[in-house]
């Protein structure tokens, strides 16, 4: 029947809130057709495991995948995702550039790289690779919102701005984007502009927060 998850995946996450990351491991794989000790199947459940903020053991197992196979795609990205899930900004970047030489044309590889850069202010390399994110992710906001951040960053309002105002364009529902613009707008004295995209961006952060409900 469709709508039901496959046992296998139920039997890993089991396996994984007890502890038991190898019989995970192998429910993973089997799940996707793969050999419980390949390279695949290490990298299947260290994403599951990151997914879960099972930290260490999840980048022992991205190590492990690609000591198997040092050419696998996307091991290194998930490395990358772990550093920078921590706040380990260089160990971040080292290991997305390293995804980005093998996988060239994965868009989210420059869009995470260019999340590093921006955390760590290196605004020029992040623009470079967000920029590269957007020509081969062109239905992806994330990579024009942090545009916009590094453009601000740079003190270049109006770059800014027409990042933003892109971003808005295809996803008018995220108050993050109406609050930079808002930055934007002010930076560059349009103060009308910038008020009406505050107010924007408290609605909709308003509207995602989760509501008590009033006594009956």
């Amino acid at each position: 029947a469709t709508g039901k998850a496959d046992p296998n995946y139920v039997l890993g996450l089991c396996y994984m809130d007890a502890r038991r990351y190898d019989d995970a491991r192998h429910a993973f794989a089997a799940q996707y057709g793969f050999g419980g000790d390949s390279a695949a199947g290490y990298l299947v459940t260290a994403r599951m495991l990151l997914r879960r903020e099972y930290l260490p053991v999840s980048k022992t197992f991205a190590q492990k995948a690609i000591e198997l196979d040092p050419t696998l795609p996307l091991a290194h990205e998930l490395l990358g995702e772990i550093a920078l899930v921590g706040n380990h900004l260089d160990e971040a970047i080292t290991e997305l550039e390293m995804e980005r030489a093998h996988n060239p044309l994965e868009g989210s590889v420059y869009d995470r790289l260019g999340d590093a850069y921006v955390r760590a202010g290196k605004y020029d390399e992040a623009q470079r690779s967000l920029q590269e994110a957007v020509l081969l992710e062109p239905n992806a906001t994330g990579p024009l919102i942090l545009l916009g951040k590094a453009m601000l960053k740079k003190n270049d309002p109006l770059a800014a701005a027409t990042y933003l105002e892109r971003a808005v364009q295809m996803d008018p529902a995220n108050y993050m984007t109406h609050s930079l613009l808002g930055q934007a707008y002010r930076a560059m004295g349009r103060q009308d502009d910038a008020s009406r995209e505050n107010a924007t961006a408290q609605k909709l952060q308003g509207e995602t927060e989760p509501k008590l409900e009033s006594p009956k």
